[in-house]
């Protein structure tokens, strides 16, 4: 009850930000507020693809293997229909792309004759084709309703955030969304056991089954016993995350230049090398990964290098402004259109892990310089960008006290195991 009551004020008097619930207009100009539904209203039970069921016998099927158009129609003695349709297909479906394993429905009328009247084709699970081989040929495309309800969950870390998430009823693909937005502010090849998190997200579901996921419209993450909200606000009609003192998540650097992978060096300045066995500086860290995965900007710049050098292998340097220099080696290749002197954007895909040059095996040698000189990585706290404006900060302040006081409120989904894996990080 407390929580609908503060989303009902938060309705009415807050301007300026974005959550899901509403559009703003003007945010200074409260009278403007409109609700925006959060569910679609479901169709009637007995309308199919827009069809009254009751109508018709309805059979369905899915493409077999080798199955095209021209054999669909084949099975239902509906050839001589086939030359109208498709010249009816024309910039609506392309139907060379009819897909094995994919569902159809076949909508025959109730009379002795059971004429076939329609043959639809599930592109997805959202979009389908109609085939309409009534007295008037017709093909049109068209869209199932889908509802998108707003959940919660949480979870704590015990062996990754990948099994954390399911351990949380959720996909694990949420993961990916979940280390986005909080990508500039934790290392999540650095999360440890105890590590929490709580979302608020969109459900989308199509005739009562579950399709899949929407946004995350906020979150809170424990980490290191550092507490990190992520609230959603509208400001300049950019819509970005901002912790609770309203500094952006986002900062001139990620934390990272790559997803989903571990650390196998660290920065040191005395690490006896893996191939040449002696003792000399390693001014990187290592991320194992996979070969091909791929590897991004950490942050705006200009790619000053990207060329094969020596022991590096095919390496790329980026200078993103005075201060700050990035590296990275190894790389099996280049992304499409990155050389030398080529403008980055923070988080631009720019190359694949590789093995090339001095190396035991796939491995992104990352390196940082400051001023010119070495710095550790892991050590380098760039700052927020764009925090809230001062003529908005009274709207957001409105709004974090609703999205705080729901996360707080979110309980933590906890799985006990028999074992724990004791790999840590995403």
């Amino acid at each position: 009850m407390k929580k609908k009551i503060l989303l009902f004020i938060l309705i009415i008097v807050v301007a300026g930000t974005s959550l899901y619930f509403f559009k703003i207009y003007d945010y200074k100009n409260t009278e403007e507020i409109a609700l925006k539904d959060t569910l679609t209203i479901e169709e009637d039970k007995n309308i199919i693809y827009g069809l009254n069921a009751d109508d018709y016998i309805i059979e369905f099927d899915a493409i077999q293997p080798d199955m095209f158009l021209s054999t669909l129609f084949d099975k239902y003695n509906v050839s001589s229909k086939l030359f109208g349709i498709l010249k009816k297909t024309k910039g609506i479906f392309d139907v060379r792309k009819i897909k094995r394993g994919q569902k159809y429905s076949v909508f025959f009328s109730k009379d002795t004759s059971k004429t076939v009247n329609y043959i639809i084709y599930e592109k997805n699970k959202t979009d389908y084709i109609v085939f309409d081989l009534n007295d008037t040929l017709n093909v049109y495309a068209g869209k199932k309703k889908v509802a998108v309800k707003v959940k919660e969950t949480g979870g704590i870390i015990s062996s990754n955030l990948w099994f954390a998430m399911e351990d949380a009823g959720v996909a694990p693909l949420l993961a990916n969304d979940l280390s986005e937005i909080y990508a500039w502010s934790i290392d999540f090849f650095g999360l440890q056991r105890g590590d929490r998190f709580k979302i608020i997200y969109e459900e989308k579901s199509v005739n009562d089954t579950m399709i899949g996921y929407g946004k995350i419209l906020a979150a809170y993450f424990e980490h290191y016993g550092d507490s990190i909200y992520a609230i959603p606000f509208n400001q300049d009609s950019i819509q970005n995350f901002y912790d609770s003192k309203g500094n952006s998540l986002k900062k001139a650097f990620l934390k990272a230049p790559l997803k989903f992978s571990r650390i196998s060096s660290g920065f040191s300045y005395a690490r006896k090398h893996p191939i040449l066995k002696i003792v000399r500086p390693h001014l990187g860290v290592d991320y194992a990964a996979p070969s091909g995965t791929p590897v991004f900007a950490l942050g705006d710049g200009t790619v000053i290098h990207a060329a094969y050098r020596g022991g590096a292998g095919n390496y790329i340097k980026i200078k993103h402004n005075s201060v700050y220099t990035t590296g990275y080696m190894h790389l099996k290749g280049y992304a499409s259109g990155i050389h030398s002197g080529v403008r980055v954007k923070q988080g631009q895909l720019i190359g694949y892990v590789g093995s090339t040059g001095l190396s035991t095996g796939p491995h992104l040698d990352f390196r940082v310089w400051q001023n010119g000189k070495n710095i550790n990585p892991l050590h380098v706290d760039a700052p927020p960008v764009e925090p809230i404006k001062d003529e908005f900060k009274e709207y957001f302040m409105k709004a974090k006290e609703v999205y705080m006081d729901w996360l707080d409120q979110i309980e933590y989904k906890v799985v006990i195991k028999d074992t724990v894996p004791e790999d840590i990080g995403v």
